[in-house]
């Protein structure tokens, strides 16, 4: 499956956000990708006043990548915020295209660094997957890889290519981690990982909240950095071997061996929440 992921540096305005999911979702359906990847955030980059630009997944942004993901013939999947009950806003993710209709919420919120995402953002409880041609596509968002457990669950699922779509802070080292965690999740889950992040937006930016840093990449389910971005905009195509999950999960038989460990009494999570329905 080719996919491609858009690399992009998001303003505080959505109408002008909007214009660059066109222009990025064109560009990679040219190419003949089938599923396209924005980074969290695509909607308004952090540092804005989130709650005032938060729709719902029936309202005019959302409404607009539906048509833009329709008019290409692709799946995009792109970050925004909608309303949440208890005053903040929840972090989403839009998935829609040919016989794509679902999002997902930020699970777990960047309280880290100095920053703390919960105080304006409600966390979400479902692991989230779709379906892309046939391929199961696990979704995941930003601080989300940090944790393995819910990437595992993803796999358990039948996900072989679980994207991660973030606005990673800046500093010593983030970089790095940012490599290493999507490496490493290749490896816990034995499938691809594609990791779009926004592009480094310069250092006044960079100062006001996770802006991204750059770096999007896709890993091999061995680990292996298959194709990466540097930190300018950039749309990175690239052919996923679907097969190669397949032969790594024969081959490296994590997956079944906690399967077999979890008969004898380890947890699991919760199996509520798969695909979920927008409105």
């Amino acid at each position: 499956m080719r996919i491609a992921l858009a690399q992009i540096t998001t303003g505080t305005e959505p109408s002008s956000n909007l214009e660059l999911v066109e222009e990025y979702t064109r560009r990679a359906a040219a190419e003949g990708a089938r599923l396209v990847l924005f980074p969290e955030s695509t909607m308004c980059r952090f540092g804005a006043s989130l709650g005032r630009i938060a729709e719902s997944l029936d309202g005019p942004w959302a409404s607009g990548v539906r048509d833009i993901a329709a008019q290409a013939g692709v799946v995009v999947v792109a970050g925004m915020y909608t309303p949440s009950d208890d005053g903040r806003v929840a972090n989403t993710l839009i998935a829609t295209g040919p016989g794509v209709d679902a999002h997902y919420h930020k699970i777990h919120l960047y309280d880290a660094f100095g920053f703390a995402e919960s105080r304006t953002v409600t966390p979400g409880f479902n692991p989230t997957t779709i379906s892309v041609d046939g391929v199961t596509v696990g979704l995941t968002t930003c601080y989300d890889i940090r944790f393995p457990e819910l990437y595992v669950e993803l796999a358990r699922r039948g996900a072989q290519l679980i994207t991660v779509h973030a606005s990673w802070g800046a500093g010593p080292g983030k970089l790095e981690q940012w490599t290493l965690l999507a490496r490493a999740r290749a490896l816990d889950t034995t499938g691809f990982i594609a990791a779009v992040d926004q592009a480094y937006p310069g250092d006044e930016i960079a100062k006001t909240g996770p802006t991204g840093v750059g770096g999007s990449l896709v890993t091999s389910p061995t680990g292996e950095v298959l194709t990466a971005a540097g930190a300018d905009p950039e749309l990175l195509v690239f052919d996923v071997d679907l097969d190669q999950a397949s032969q790594a999960r024969d081959t490296i038989a994590v997956l079944h061996n906690r399967a077999s460990l979890a008969q004898l009494g380890r947890p699991q999570f919760a199996q509520s929440g798969k695909a979920q329905s927008l409105g």
